[in-house]
């Protein structure tokens, strides 16, 4: 693991996410071109696209754009997709922020087909960031501000081969889609499996590596992908799928928590949930609950409402000043910081207990 990831880790784990700082920004002169606002007193227009508002990860990214809107003088719009991977009528809400002549966008794209209408938004002159997902490519969006998910992927990878200390990894695997590929998809999901020590293959391909071998404490042996949709019931039906392929899983790695949560209903229902390492995303308070009440063993801790406040911030300071957002140092994105959060933390993997999460938790 490299010293920057690990200074940062340390960072949030310390003093929360208030060790991310201020937004780093770097001028630009004044061609944003954007509309919404021109720095002489008008609200500056802004649209928040999120993926559903199913998620309590997406309900609390809207509210922590409202309060930052209220901050920073932003008149604030909102939209989201019906369900998770909801292209169509994100693409629609892109177009709604085009027509109003909005300063920029805030988005949390469901899939590639959002790309070209990013585009024409930016040709429209908006200024466009991705929240938590960034498309495919990366530089279809201006910046985005995000977990690194590949980090989020690693770190319960790390405290899931430890915790086995050498006994045989038997690992279920609960996607986001099998329909689409989506960078935070494969980011969470491949860098499970490098945290576990395994080969991956191709990183940017979930469920193309070997089905057996050795991870970094012994063997293992993966039963099989199933899509979730990042949902309650959607784990549950992946769960029970793949306990019908094996009864014997003991590793069960979820995309987010509500599908843990799912998946851990349905290993409830076989009698099996004392037997499972159960691991996820998102670091939510019912997520953090879970890890208190032993329901979930870990989960990487991420920050919406950071994203969101950043992200409105950042488009208020570029309509008024001319001043664009930069990267964090070494990566192509802005990070919004990961902390593992466990209660049975493991010697080498740097955790918060469920206790210090509890703190700085969302939802």
């Amino acid at each position: 693991m490299n010293s920057n990831r690990a200074s940062l880790r340390r960072g949030v784990a310390l003093t929360g996410v208030m060790a991310l700082g201020a937004l780093s920004l770097t001028a630009c002169g004044n061609d944003s071109g954007g509309g919404g606002g021109d720095g002489d007193g008008d609200a500056v227009g802004v649209s928040l696209i999120v993926k559903t508002t199913t998620n309590p990860f997406f309900v609390a990214m809207q509210e922590g754009a409202e309060a930052a809107a209220a901050e920073h003088g932003v008149e604030l719009t909102m939209a989201a997709g019906k369900a998770d991977g909801d292209e169509d009528t994100q693409i629609q809400a892109i177009e709604n922020a085009i027509a109003r002549g909005d300063a920029g966008i805030l988005i949390t794209p469901n899939g590639p087909s959002v790309v070209d209408a990013i585009a024409k938004a930016r040709d429209a002159g908006l200024y466009v960031i991705a929240l938590d997902t960034p498309p495919d490519p990366a530089d279809a969006v201006d910046i985005t501000f995000a977990t690194d998910n590949r980090e989020a992927g690693q770190l319960i990878g790390e405290w899931t081969a430890a915790q086995l200390d050498g006994e045989k990894a038997t690992i279920a695997l609960l996607d986001l889609f099998d329909d689409k590929v989506v960078s935070v998809d494969y980011n969470r999901d491949q860098g499970f499996l490098e945290g576990m020590g395994i080969d991956v293959a191709d990183p940017e391909v979930n469920g193309d590596e070997e089905s057996t071998g050795t991870y970094s404490g012994g063997d293992y042996e993966i039963v099989g992908n199933e899509a979730s949709q990042g949902a309650e019931d959607g784990g549950r039906t992946a769960m029970e799928n793949l306990l019908t392929k094996n009864p014997d899983i003991n590793v069960v790695y979820t995309i987010n928590e509500p599908a843990a949560y799912g998946a851990y209903q349905a290993l409830q229902a076989a009698g099996k949930e004392g037997d499972v390492l159960l691991v996820s995303v998102d670091g939510g308070c019912a997520g953090v609950d879970n890890v208190k009440q032993g329901v979930i063993g870990a989960t990487s801790q991420q920050y919406p409402v950071k994203m969101a406040e950043l992200g409105v911030e950042a488009i208020a300071e570029l309509a008024t000043t001319g001043t664009k957002p930069d990267t964090t140092e070494g990566l192509d994105f802005f990070n919004t910081g990961v902390a593992l959060v466990t209660d049975t933390p493991v010697d080498g993997v740097e955790s918060i207990d469920s206790a210090a999460a509890s703190e700085i938790c969302w939802g």
